[in-house]
């Protein structure tokens, strides 16, 4: 029996300034997680993925991670995931410092 999909997040960092970044609806690279497509099926996740081999000049490091959507936003269900979309972990810099948090 085949295991059931687990719902799937395109993350990345970018090359110049190193936030994670995430996948968009629209294909575009988005600093919110909010704003991050959640993939809902393995072949789809698995095409965006083997796609940004051609965005090397872009981002780095890219990789799926387990997702849930919640009120149609992007939700991570792992703490290593909720950790990295919360920004640098000192105080006052980047994504706290912006507010995304």
């Amino acid at each position: 029996m085949a295991r059931e999909f687990i719902p799937k997040v395109l993350t990345a960092n970018d090359l110049i300034e190193g936030d994670v970044v995430y996948r968009s609806k629209d294909s575009q690279w988005v600093r919110d997680i909010s704003q991050a497509h959640v993939f809902h099926d393995q072949e789809t996740a698995d095409a965006a993925l083997e796609a940004t081999a051609n965005e090397a000049h872009i981002i780095v490091g890219a990789y799926l991670f387990d997702a849930q959507e919640i009120d149609g936003k992007a939700v991570p269900t792992h703490f290593r995931e909720d950790f990295r979309a919360k920004g640098p972990s000192n105080y006052r810099h980047g994504k706290q410092e912006d507010g995304y948090v």
